[in-house]
């Protein structure tokens, strides 16, 4: 699919495409369970991995619930955020 590019990388920007695309900014919240849905079978415990890092790096920001974690990106880190998508997954022409 994508060429000389590595995994982490690659998931890392699909999951912050997919909650940038839904309009999970700040207080609009997901299941962190769900941060892995849509990606193929055999990387779904590498995409939770990922999601861990995300939330360490703040990209994405954690809201413990008595139902399990949940999660936004980070407003302030939006061009950050935007950055990497754009890097990873390019518009496709």
């Amino acid at each position: 699919m994508y060429k000389n590019m590595d995994t982490k990388s690659l998931l890392k920007a699909t999951i912050l495409k997919k909650l940038k695309r839904r309009g999970k900014w700040g207080k609009a919240h997901t299941s962190f369970d769900k941060l892995s849905t849509g990606i193929p079978r055999h990387l779904r415990g590498e995409a939770k991995e990922v999601g861990h890092d995300l939330i360490k790096s703040g990209l994405l920001l954690s809201k413990p619930t008595s139902y399990g974690l949940e999660v936004p990106l980070n407003p302030k880190r939006k061009d950050e955020i935007l950055k990497t998508i754009e890097e990873y997954l390019p518009k496709e022409r």
